[in-house]
C-alpha cells in the first residue's frame, strides 16, 4: 500500500476498490432467424478458463460469463441472443460489457460475430488477507522537504476532501474509526452489489481494510491509524457474507465509480481481493475496466502478494 496524492498532485496509492451497477437494458431483437457471417480467420475470442470450466457439462448446461462488445449489436446477434434464450443479467454501459447467462452450446457461436469482443468466466473472487505491519502508514502521510535556505518544512496528508471507495464486503460505517474530526460520519455513500440488500459487513474483511485505508486511529491509542484518516469513504459492496463475489460485481462497482467519482471526488480506488489469473491483461475485463479508471485520473490499488509457499512447499502469507 502506498500513499495518495493530494490535492497538490501527490499520488496516494493504498485505497482498495469498486462498483455500481447500472440496471441491465434488454436486448431487444426483431424475429428472425440469427446467421452469424463466417471470419476469413478466426479469432480467439473465448478464454481458456471458460474452455476448461465448460469441460464435462452438457450442451444445454447454463454458463455464466462476461462478455465484453465492441459496442453496437446487430440484429443478428440480438436474435441469436433471443433465439436461445441467453439472460443478460447486467449491461456494464461505460465498459462495453455484459454478464450473461446462456446454454454451453452457444458460447463457441459468440466468436463469429464481429461486435464481441471476448468471452471469459464470471469466476468467483474473494478476499486476501492482509499484513499491517508492513503498510508504512508513518512514512506514506508525512512529507519532508528540503527548503532554499537548507532547512526542512513537514507536511501531513490526512485525505481531507478525498474520497476513498472500498471495493470489499462492506463497511461496519458506524464504527468509531470512521468519524471525523467534528464526529461526522465519514462513509460518505454505501451501495450493495451482492444481491444481498444489506451494506454493512458480516464478514469483517471490509472493515478492517477501510480502517487500513482510512481509520482515524481512536483504536488502541493511534497504533492502527490508516494513512488517510479524513478522507470520505465510498463503501461498495461486492463481497457476500461469506467473503465471496463475482467478477460482474466488481465490474459494477468499478461502472458505478466510473459514472459517480466526480460527486465524492474519488481519487482511489482499494480491492483487496483477487482471484486466479487466467487471462492477459489485453483481455480480461478487470484490468481493463481498471484502465479505463486510470485514464479518468484514478489511483487503482488491488492485492497482491499475499499468498506463497516456503523452500518446503507450505503455503504462508505476506509472501
Amino acid at each position: 500500500m502506498k500513499a495518495i496524492k493530494g490535492r497538490t498532485g501527490m499520488s496516494w496509492a493504498l485505497a482498495l476498490s469498486l462498483l455500481a451497477s447500472m440496471t441491465a437494458g434488454i436486448l431487444v431483437a426483431e424475429k428472425q432467424t440469427a446467421y452469424a457471417q463466417p471470419r476469413a480467420k478466426k479469432a480467439r475470442k473465448v478464454s481458456p478458463s471458460m474452455r476448461e470450466h465448460m469441460l464435462g457439462m452438457n450442451n444445454e448446461d447454463t454458463v455464466k460469463a462476461i462478455l465484453q462488445i465492441n459496442g453496437k449489436l446487430s440484429n443478428q446477434f440480438n436474435a441469436l441472443l433471443r433465439n436461445h434464450a441467453v439472460r443478460v443479467k447486467h449491461n456494464f454501459r461505460n465498459l462495453d460489457t455484459l454478464s450473461i447467462e446462456l446454454p454451453k452450446s452457444v458460447v463457441d457461436q459468440l466468436e463469429s460475430f464481429s461486435e464481441v469482443v471476448y468471452v471469459s468466466v464470471d469466476a468467483e473472487v474473494k478476499s486476501f488477507g492482509h499484513v499491517t505491519e508492513t503498510t508504512g502508514t508513518e512514512a506514506m502521510r508525512t512529507q519532508r522537504t528540503t527548503t532554499l535556505l537548507g532547512g526542512t518544512t513537514t507536511t501531513t496528508l490526512d485525505g481531507t476532501g478525498i474520497g476513498i471507495a472500498v471495493l470489499d464486503s462492506g463497511i461496519d460505517a458506524g464504527h468509531t474509526s470512521f468519524l471525523d474530526k467534528s464526529n461526522g460520519k465519514r462513509v460518505a455513500f454505501s451501495k450493495d452489489f451482492t444481491g444481498e440488500n444489506r451494506t454493512d459487513d458480516p464478514y469483517g474483511h471490509g472493515t478492517h481494510v477501510a480502517s487500513t485505508a482510512a481509520g482515524n486511529g481512536r483504536i488502541a491509542n493511534g497504533a492502527y491509524t490508516g494513512i488517510a484518516p479524513n478522507a470520505k469513504i465510498v463503501n461498495l459492496r461486492v463481497l457476500n457474507a461469506r467473503g465471496t463475489g463475482n467478477i460482474s460485481s466488481v465490474l459494477s462497482a468499478l461502472d458505478w465509480v466510473l459514472a459517480n467519482r466526480p460527486a465524492y471526488n474519488i481519487r482511489v480506488v482499494n480491492m483487496s481481493l483477487g482471484m486466479p489469473v487466467a487471462d492477459s491483461y489485453r483481455n480480461d475485463p478487470i484490468c481493463k475496466a481498471v484502465r479505463k479508471l486510470v485514464d479518468a485520473g484514478v489511483v487503482v490499488v488491488a492485492a497482491a502478494g499475499n499468498n506463497g509457499k516456503d523452500s518446503d512447499g507450505r503455503k504462508i502469507y505476506g509472501a
